[in-house]
């Protein structure tokens, strides 16, 4: 997952977006504790990459992918989908970002335009 180059806008994405639509979104790296919670576990790690689409949950512990999660981060509270999974593996030279990337799902437009001004703000700061 890339950094967001200077000069890209972000702007509202569908709830219903392809992989290309989904990479093109722009990303922003930073370091931000989110609370989550599935049906059988509440978590506590950081988000270490965030886009209008999605975060990338630093974890040695992910879930599986099609797990949905109630996240909770800065102000926001909003609903995710497991997509896919970077297993920890430890030891394994390769191994540097365990974790899960996880896919906004159900975003109304204010917490979407409160989630697009969170991102603002951390891209601004980078």
């Amino acid at each position: 997952m890339g950094a967001k180059a200077k000069g890209d806008v972000i702007q509202p994405v569908p709830a219903a977006i392809s992989d290309a639509e989904r990479r093109r979104a722009p990303r922003v790296l930073l370091n931000l504790e989110v609370d989550y919670a599935s049906e059988e576990n509440y978590l506590f790690a950081y988000i270490t990459d965030i886009s209008a689409t999605g975060i990338f949950v630093r974890t040695t512990s992910p879930e599986q992918p099609g797990t949905h999660l109630n996240l909770k981060f800065g102000t926001l509270e909003v609903e995710g989908e497991v997509i896919w999974v970077n297993p920890y593996r430890p030891g394994a030279p390769d191994n540097l970002h365990p974790g899960m990337g996880i896919r906004f799902v159900g975003l109304d437009d204010d917490v979407r335009n409160r989630l697009l001004e969170l991102i603002r703000r951390f891209a601004y700061l980078s």
